[in-house]
């Protein structure tokens, strides 16, 4: 008797559920790639001629559905809290001995657990299905980024034998190898850097497009408890094991402990094992074993008292300083790099590590052959951070500033605490050059990213800046790998960029301290390139948050006999040098004639929080001052959070930032 439609997909559906488990949850396949894409695309088949068949929660959805115009915000049953942090073991031995005094005699056990470093979310499961996605938002509310969530290989759609109504609270991280390849591909691109995994997972979160965010190999580890109606389970251990047991994805590794002792051994086995996990971590969490005991410590405003997160200091390790290299900015800037042997940091192998400049070479006494200590505190780049000199070797070298331009050996001037290299032919300020004005934020020319500007350098394609507009498809052909579409696509971008609104155009020049703000600002106030390029100190002054050394460096480019080539080879290449008429636009909203400072690391690259102050009327200054409306402070905020707090100026997280907007 042959098998209905029905029936066919029903046991497809539970077929392929079940490899999926085994692939991405278990990591151990009984079948190969081919044969799983062939029971795919039965199920995907069967969908595709009885649409009605199609379960909501199949294992095809998450490819992603249609774009959403904006996220909405929904209120969580349990309210979602962070946790207090402490860094040293005193302050953790102290939290121990909060609990055993507000247990009243009771005794006390604990679970030690990773303290993942990505994004908080709560997954709400109804009757075995995922229903609901939520960000942690400001603990109260958060936005409904179920479809995005859905994506997760990881993560179950349809889970038998859960309570009826259960919310997991976890974390959603971005793997290192696949945050690797997300900065190089936007690196390629000529887009912003994520400057960590968590920003990047942030960030992909909070895409609108779910169909992107499957692109991006997004993963979740479940750890905590929210609104359970159904069978309860009475410990953090408990929960620990039937997450793992429902086929969740949880993490393994979890430590069930008593005394003070027994809890520091935990905390610092944990700092050992952490460098072998798929995620980064930043801490360690403890919390009170007994839910019943977690009820009775109870919470603050902010976070639970039966738990915290116990930071470890950032990753350090030693290794050989083999040698320094230069590089070359886009206005000639010269930044030491140190050349390391290669060493394990942070889950990530490290080779090379930025040295800042000669005057902190000069103050830490950094040598080529010395053993030096790299730190990588949370972002892409690591840095030397000390000398060990009771192991300096008799033949380590100081490091000598180059006497001229290491790329075009021309002459090269002390600017503060950096040397620059000022030849206008500089090729290695011409490769940097070229990728800024290609940049997504600037002239936007798709298929012109890093890569592609270093290799028309080097093949002698471009040797200034407008040999651009010069560019053929014979020329382009001619390069090794370049094949006839991706020379047709490059060009198209390249002739789109000659209709490029003014202010792309000023900030695609590369001016001195001119970044995307002030080109817009100075492209409403001079409406024309040719009205800037002859403007005087006391013209450019009139315009806003242009101060003295700021036009002196505008008057200064525009003097330049190799500007003024560029700007009259631009003009003849039908480049657009006046202000179209949306950027001459008063600008309305809610944010109209405010100043903000972006300040921290937040969930988004810092030009996409421009262009919504922008959108809204508003402006993003470099510094604070008393004239400083709002300071938006993300993560590891520094100086001018601490500055904004000492004038008195309002400082807002990207959630207040989100009601300010509704």
């Amino acid at each position: 008797m042959s098998s209905t439609p029905a029936q066919n997909y029903a046991r497809l559906l539970q077929e392929v559920r079940r490899h999926d488990h085994l692939y991405y949850v278990q990591a151990q396949p009984e079948i190969s790639d081919t044969a799983y894409d062939r029971l795919y695309r039965e199920l995907l088949d069967l969908e595709t001629t009885h649409p009605k068949l199609a379960d909501e929660n199949s294992p095809t959805r998450k490819v992603g559905g249609a774009p959403l115009d904006s996220f909405r915000t929904v209120a969580h049953a349990v309210r979602m809290q962070s946790l207090n942090n402490t860094y040293s073991e005193q302050e953790l031995s102290d939290f121990l001995d909060r609990v055993e005094k507000n247990l009243h005699g009771q005794e006390s056990e604990f679970v030690i657990e990773p303290k993942i470093d990505g994004v908080a979310v709560s997954l709400r499961y109804e009757n075995g299905r995922l229903t609901q996605g939520l960000t942690r938002g400001d603990g109260e509310r958060g936005d409904d980024i179920t479809e995005n969530l859905k994506t997760i290989r990881t993560l179950p759609l349809s889970v038998p034998k859960l309570p009826a109504k259960i919310e997991f609270r976890g974390e959603v991280y971005l793997p290192e190898a696949a945050f690797a390849a997300l900065n190089q591909s936007r690196q390629k691109k000529g887009e912003a850097l994520f400057a960590n995994p968590r920003n990047a997972a942030a960030g992909t979160c909070k895409l609108l497009d779910s169909r992107e965010v499957s692109k991006r190999p997004l993963a979740i580890v479940l750890y905590g408890l929210g609104e359970v109606a159904g069978p309860t389970l009475k410990t953090q251990l408990e929960l620990h094991r039937q997450i793992l047991a429902w086929g969740l994805p949880g993490h393994e590794w979890f430590r069930h402990v008593r005394t003070p002792a027994e809890v520091l051994h935990a905390v610092r086995e944990l700092d050992q094992a952490r460098t072998q996990f798929p995620f980064a971590t930043d801490g360690a969490v403890i919390k009170v074993n007994r839910l019943d005991q977690q009820k009775i410590l109870g919470q603050t405003d902010k976070a639970p008292r039966w738990a915290i997160a116990y930071k470890y200091a950032p990753e350090q390790s030693e290794t050989r300083l083999l040698n320094v290299t230069f590089q070359v900015g886009r206005t000639g800037v010269i930044t030491p790099v140190a050349e390391l042997e290669p060493v394990l940091l942070s889950g990530s192998t490290v080779a090379r590590a930025t040295l800042h400049n000669f005057e902190e070479i000069a103050r830490k006494d950094i040598r080529v052959g010395d053993l030096v200590r790299v730190e990588k505190a949370g972002e892409v780049i690591p840095a030397v951070i000390s000398v060990n000199l009771a192991q300096r070797p008799p033949q380590s070298k100081p490091i000598r500033p180059p006497k001229t331009c290491p790329v075009c050996q021309g002459p090269l001037e002390k600017e503060d605490v950096f040397l620059r290299c000022t030849s206008r032919d500089c090729i290695g300020q011409l490769k940097r050059r070229l990728q800024h004005f290609a940049h997504r934020g600037a002239m936007d020319i798709e298929g012109l990213g890093e890569v592609m500007a270093t290799q028309l350098v080097d093949a002698g394609l471009i040797q200034h800046l407008d040999h651009i507009y010069d560019l053929t498809e014979e020329k382009l052909t001619a390069l090794e790998r370049m094949g006839e579409k991706s020379a047709t696509n490059l060009l198209a971008g390249i002739d789109a960029s000659r209709r490029r609104p003014l202010w792309r155009l000023i900030f695609g020049l590369g001016i001195p301290q001119v970044g995307a703000v002030l080109s817009e600002t100075l492209a409403r106030h001079f409406r024309s390139l040719d009205r800037l390029s002859r403007a005087s100190l006391a013209d450019l002054t009139q315009a806003n948050d242009v101060g003295p050394k700021v036009a002196e460096e505008i008057v200064a480019f525009f003097h330049e006999a190799s500007t003024r080539r560029l700007l009259t080879s631009l003009q003849k290449a039908g480049l657009n040098f006046s202000a179209l008429p949306e950027e001459l636009e008063e600008r309305g909203g809610i944010f109209s004639g405010k100043k903000f400072v972006i300040t921290g690391t937040l969930s988004l690259p810092r030009e996409d929080w421009i262009r919504q102050i922008q959108s809204l009327g508003g402006s993003v200054v470099g510094s604070v001052s008393a004239k400083t409306d709002f300071v938006l402070a993300g993560e590891e905020a520094g100086s001018k959070l601490e500055k904004a707090r000492a004038l008195g100026v309002r400082v807002i997280s990207e959630k207040e930032f989100e009601k300010l907007v509704g």
